[in-house]
């Protein structure tokens, strides 16, 4: 029999605050407490980049940005551009449509979930005619809001369905009630792991990029002066540190998870789906850059070491208690990214930067490379956010 880690107290407290339908009120009364809702907020940022990427040469062609509702429709297009535009938006309806169907203070969840996402839309494509690079389709205006409205319908049907209310008492069942952001994290992280890295299970990797972009903005002007050069390129990584930067990677959504769940077969079990979730992401990814036959190249001597010790650190600290997780966590992202950033990108990592940059994959790219460059920080702020967090709940399991 599994003993909880901070004591029985807090789930039968979680069992006791379901309401007569099952559902956990800390999930249905206020839609902030939902994961839908700052999903829904990511996806909408992430939306908005792919949709003006490149962000450059904007200009004025002295038309109405919404002329394209009115323009013929296009004599040329393909099933990916099809599919791109409605699995896009999709999601977005159907995160909308449920943290509104949760908080049950938005009538009509579906209707003001369809609108919010077609008026979206239509603000990227009529941003769009100001980029050169962009060409704004009233097919792909109607397309955006079919795939919302799809999303939102298959929301409405999973609610009825019940099978939403059952996953809040699973979560019940398996989280703490304070798992919101970590739960949002661990549901980004196989997203982010899409995004092609130098160094299999590295998030993070931006100095050099920075470095070079505040170069160029910097490019003719006295200030260029102030940036501190550095005196020697930046090295490729050691087999040995690429090996503990892979086993870090693998271990820290672990930890993270270590944060939140309630007892040890739990975490056991959450932490084999993890690690087998992130290998599936990195095999994805390889194959997407790649093609199908290298899917598993990235998986040399070192990261198969590095993966194998993650695993054995994972299972030797399934006991720890919650702070302490939280606290490993944090320093295991500080000794990661100090690592990641003191090696420069190799050369086939640029070479697959522009095969995604330049073909169909580009709206992809633009989705996903934000992810993979900004999720060890989020999680960074997240665990400084449990660490000071001097709440009751907080306090009582240090």
């Amino acid at each position: 029999m599994s003993r909880p880690l901070q004591g029985g107290a807090e789930l039968h407290a979680a069992k006791r605050s379901e309401d007569v339908g099952g559902v956990p009120y800390s999930s249905v009364g206020d839609g902030q407490k939902t994961t839908a809702w700052p999903l829904a907020l990511v996806l909408v940022c992430l939306i908005i980049y792919a949709s003006l990427y490149p962000f450059s040469e904007w200009r004025n062609q002295g038309i109405s940005p919404l002329r394209f509702l009115t323009s013929p429709l296009p004599k040329y297009w393909t099933g990916f551009d099809v599919g791109t535009n409605l699995l896009g938006y999709a999601p977005l309806g159907f995160l909308l449509a449920l943290s509104a169907l949760r908080s049950r203070r938005v009538a009509w969840a579906v209707s003001v979930s369809v609108l919010g996402a077609a008026l979206l839309s239509l603000a990227m494509e009529s941003l769009q005619s100001y980029l050169p690079s962009r060409i704004p389709s009233n097919v792909d205006l109607a397309l955006n809001t079919l795939g919302a409205w799809l999303g939102a319908c298959c929301a409405l049907a999973l609610e009825r369905s019940g099978l939403v209310g059952r996953w809040g008492r699973v979560r019940a069942r398996w989280f703490s009630p304070d798992a919101r952001s970590v739960l949002v994290l661990l549901l980004l992280w196989p997203l982010a792991l899409l995004f092609p890295a130098a160094v299999p299970m590295g998030l993070g990797q931006v100095f050099e990029r920075l470095e070079t972009a505040l170069a160029d903005a910097l490019a003719d002007t006295p200030f260029l002066e102030w940036m501190p050069m550095r005196e020697v390129e930046l090295q490729p990584l050691v087999p040995i540190a690429e090996l503990v930067c892979v086993a870090l990677g693998v271990l820290i959504p672990c930890l993270l998870g270590y944060c939140v769940v309630r007892t040890l077969w739990q975490r056991a079990v959450f932490a084999a789906a993890t690690i087998a979730l992130g290998l599936g992401a990195s095999a994805l990814s390889a194959a997407l850059s790649y093609g199908p036959e290298h899917a598993w190249a990235w998986l040399d001597a070192p990261v198969r070491v590095g993966i194998g010790l993650a695993v054995v650190l994972a299972v030797l600290l399934l006991a720890l208690p919650r702070r302490v997780a939280a606290a490993l966590a944090l320093l295991a992202l500080a000794i990661h990214l100090s690592l990641l950033n003191q090696a420069p990108a190799d050369p086939y990592f640029a070479q697959t930067l522009q095969i995604w940059e330049q073909g169909r994959f580009i709206h992809f790219y633009g989705l996903v490379q934000w992810l993979g460059w900004l999720w060890p920080y989020a999680a960074l702020t997240c665990l400084v956010a449990r660490l000071s967090s001097h709440e009751p709940q907080a306090a009582a399991e240090k």
